[in-house]
């Protein structure tokens, strides 16, 4: 047998265990993505401005903790992709890209930095309940800063009226979610990474 034969036998588990990976890995996002929809759909609109309450921006944390930032950020990248294609996959089962680009399209867009900066910070490292912490905290602090002043401009408001439409009714649910998000990682996290492990490794 040859070098190049050998060389071929021996690159082929690796790259089976990398193609099941992938796989399993775009099953998830999938997934996730399908939660985020399904938070979308619990909506509750508010009577003084356009942003409603919903559950979306607690999967989207959930998704940046568990996929990380790559797969992550292919998860929301898709909810959003979906919903600019007419899907009925935004808040209430709205869609399309006059939904994208209005009033609530700062918050839409800002769960890229939301997973994004999620997934970065809360991979680094050995798991961390406090890494965890921080990084929804300031992931959050970067999805409202662009919600904010995309909703004052949209909807021509003032300072004022962007942050008591768009920012201070939603700290404490944004509290109470970031709060069920570390805890689901706390419990849910170490066993979905062995079982992440273990697809690696077979």
């Amino acid at each position: 047998m040859s070098q190049n034969q050998s060389s071929n036998l021996t690159d082929m588990p690796t790259n089976t265990t990398r193609s099941s990976l992938n796989l399993r890995m775009t099953v998830y996002v999938s997934l996730f993505t399908a939660l985020i929809i399904i938070g979308g759909y619990i909506s509750v609109p508010l009577p003084f401005g356009p942003v409603p309450i919903v559950l979306a921006d607690l999967f989207v944390m959930v998704t940046g903790l568990f996929l990380g930032f790559k797969w992550g950020l292919t998860s929301v990248a898709l909810y959003l992709s979906l919903g600019a294609l007419g899907l009925p996959v935004f808040a209430s089962g709205t869609s399309g890209l006059a939904v994208l680009f209005g009033p609530t399209g700062g918050y839409l867009f800002g769960y890229l930095l939301l997973v994004a900066s999620v997934g970065f910070i809360a991979s680094k490292g050995k798991q961390s309940i406090i890494r965890n912490l921080i990084a929804l905290i300031i992931g959050n602090m970067l999805l409202y800063a662009i919600g904010v002043p995309w909703l004052k401009t949209v909807m021509n408001f003032g300072w004022a009226g962007a942050l008591a439409a768009g920012l201070t009714p939603f700290l404490p649910g944004t509290v109470i979610k970031i709060t069920v998000a570390v805890a689901l990682s706390r419990v849910l996290l170490p066993r979905f990474k062995q079982t992440l492990l273990s697809a690696s490794v077979k």
